[in-house]
């Protein structure tokens, strides 16, 4: 199982590839679909770069899963996986806004991301419990999985990267790009397809 977690681990960037394909060739948007799913697109962007303004860059690797720091602020003192909560959310608000084969094919993405996520997450609290040992456990213990709590976790003294929006932006570049790309090209077959 091992094996197969760190294929799922290093390929997650191109599994939503196909689902975006489908969502703008089946597309069947109207302006409320439009409003209402990129509103829920950009709550999933909001948690990403929320995200990766602490954690950085060791977002993005594919080389394994790590990491120098236990975060524990930010986004991540209310939800222990805001990133991929956050693609979630993306993946859901693009599929609302492009109606494509509404309702299948937006619950079996979301089913499928979760299946994904799900055996990423397994596979990286093995890592984090191994290398922080009670500090994680008491965070597990204090911090929901994949539903926000409003409650701030109370950080019990455990080093923290610095909050820095420009390497969150940096970060991000290339899902605001793709995200940009997505939304513009369902906005542009939406207009033309009232003439």
């Amino acid at each position: 199982m091992k094996n197969f977690a760190v294929k799922i681990f290093k390929y997650r960037s191109y599994t939503p590839i196909p689902f975006l394909i489908l969502m703008v060739v089946f597309q069947n948007a109207d302006i409320t679909s439009i409003v209402v799913g990129f509103a829920i697109a950009l709550l999933g962007e909001f948690f990403r770069l929320w995200s990766v303004s602490y954690a950085g860059s060791e977002t993005r690797t594919t080389n394994g899963v790590g990491g120098t720091f236990l975060v524990v602020s930010g986004a991540y003192a209310h939800i222990r996986n805001p990133l991929y909560v956050g693609n979630m959310l993306m993946y859901f608000g693009i599929g609302i806004m492009s109606m494509a084969l509404f309702p299948y094919l937006q619950i079996i993405a979301l089913i499928f991301f979760f299946w994904q996520y799900t055996v990423i997450i397994n596979e990286e609290e093995d890592f984090l419990r191994t290398k922080y040992g009670k500090s994680y456990v008491d965070y597990c213990a204090a911090v929901p999985k994949l539903i926000p709590a409003f409650k701030k976790y109370k950080n019990p003294g455990l080093e923290q990267p610095e909050y820095q929006l420009q390497k969150g932006l940096r970060s991000e570049r290339r899902t605001l790009q793709a995200f940009s790309l997505i939304v513009l090209i369902i906005i542009i077959r939406y207009v033309l397809s009232l003439n």
